[in-house]
């Protein structure tokens, strides 16, 4: 990631409304043009005012820049403002950002038997669950199950589409129905058994012993599904499509 820094000198009577003019129009044209505000903060003096902006990386900050200047009747009108402004970029020692929700994913995966396929972790060997695993930054959600399933399982499945969402906490669910296609059934260091099981509403209670999972099973059970769509920005473009049944 690439961070950027500007320094705002302002005089202090004059703070508020400088203030006021970043938050109402400068911070909305950034943010809307793809800049991503991490925080503005300003000094006890009221002589100077910080904002930090992020962004991918130079070419993709260099493309938003451009997109910013287009309006530059508003922000000629901000440099009126301030005194004097200075901007650096800066490099992130590490990560240290703690997401406000995480996003997990899990399939409802058959085989040509219909029976379903079950993983049980290290951390939760009393339960049986649905394989799965949190989505990481940039990835979509078919795209990270898939690669969940795989590297848990040793298998390569084909997603149908959505059979439920779940809150839990701060961490969201979403559960898939798919279907095996391929590849042999391996533990990984993950988990420390996986198998396909014959799988019914009068034998779940015999694998699913955790409450927050039977939901979940029990749903996609029933074998409705809702569509599902994945999509990129700039440019803009459809990847995946799944359709409800």
């Amino acid at each position: 990631m690439l961070y950027k820094r500007i320094t705002y000198r302002v005089e202090p009577n004059q703070a508020s409304q400088c203030a006021r003019f970043l938050n109402d129009h400068f911070i909305q044209i950034q943010i809307k043009n793809g800049a991503k505000l991490i925080g503005q903060w300003q000094n006890e003096s009221n002589e100077e005012m910080m904002s930090i902006w992020e962004y991918p990386n130079m070419d993709e900050y260099l493309k938003i820049e451009k997109r910013v200047q287009k309006e530059k009747q508003k922000l000629e009108e901000f440099q009126k403002r301030y005194l004097d402004c200075e901007e650096d970029f800066l490099s992130s020692t590490g990560t240290y950002e703690f997401p406000k929700h995480t996003v997990n994913v899990s399939g409802f995966i058959t085989n040509q038997n219909q029976e379903t396929l079950l993983v049980k972790t290290y951390w939760r060997s009393d339960t049986w669950e649905l394989p799965g695993g949190v989505v990481n930054e940039g990835e979509t959600l078919d795209m990270a199950l898939c690669r969940e399933i795989f590297e848990e399982t040793g298998v390569q499945v084909s997603i149908h589409g959505v059979s439920g969402v779940y809150s839990n906490g701060s961490v969201v669910s979403i559960v898939f129905r798919g279907e095996y296609i391929g590849g042999s059934l391996t533990t990984s260091k993950e988990t420390k058994e996986v198998a396909f099981v014959n799988l019914d509403e009068s034998n779940v209670d015999e694998y699913i012993k955790r409450p927050k999972f039977k939901p979940r099973v029990l749903d996609a059970l029933k074998g409705d599904y809702v569509p599902y769509e994945a999509f990129k920005v700039r440019p803009y473009e459809l990847l995946a499509r799944y359709e409800g049944e």
